[in-house]
């Protein structure tokens, strides 16, 4: 009986669409561009990320691509927070920037040119200066780990390339609608 109530609960879950967080299974292409700056690392966490948790392929090749994803700039900032009555440095802020733009093998934009800026809160010590050093570079890391979810979530959420109005993401007829 146990046993049946758990089958049936799944069956549901399941028949209604459920997801767990963070699952994305398709993009609205079949293959996918990635043209980042040399020397970053967005850009293979970017392809890890899409072949092992969609169904769209990302390619080598720019003539094989449905659509481009353009990682224009990426940066990583850090600047003072707060600072002891002695003048040294309590805190510090670190700020992670990506810009991205898709467009499609025409070179038409899809998605215009938009950035995306995750922060966090990095405590400093001078006592400690090489460990936060290495917080640092692992809060870094988390933050283009972020970034790169953030990146696929907003692909997943544009409509299909010949459904939409060129720039935009929407339907053709959303400005129309918007306007009245």
């Amino acid at each position: 009986m146990k046993r049946s109530f758990i089958i049936v609960m799944l069956l549901l879950l399941t028949a209604c669409g459920f997801k767990l967080r963070g699952q994305i299974s398709n993009l609205p292409f079949e293959t996918l561009y990635i043209s980042a700056p040399a020397g970053h690392s967005v850009e293979s966490d970017l392809m890890r990320a899409i072949n092992a948790g969609t169904t769209t392929r990302v390619v080598n090749k720019l003539e094989d691509a449905e659509a481009i994803l353009q990682i224009v700039n990426q940066t990583n900032e850090r600047t003072i927070l707060s600072l002891s009555g002695g003048g040294r440095v309590r805190e510090f802020v670190l700020v992670y920037r990506i810009t991205t733009r898709i467009v499609d093998t025409k070179g038409i934009e899809i998605i215009p040119t938009n950035e995306l800026a995750l922060t966090r809160i990095l405590p400093f010590l001078d006592e400690q200066v090489l460990a936060k050093e290495a917080e640092a570079t692992m809060l870094y890391k988390d933050m283009q780990a972020d970034a790169v979810r953030q990146i696929l979530w907003r692909l997943s959420a544009i409509k299909s390339p010949e459904k939409t109005e060129a720039g935009t993401g929407q339907p053709p007829d959303a400005h129309e609608k918007a306007a009245e």
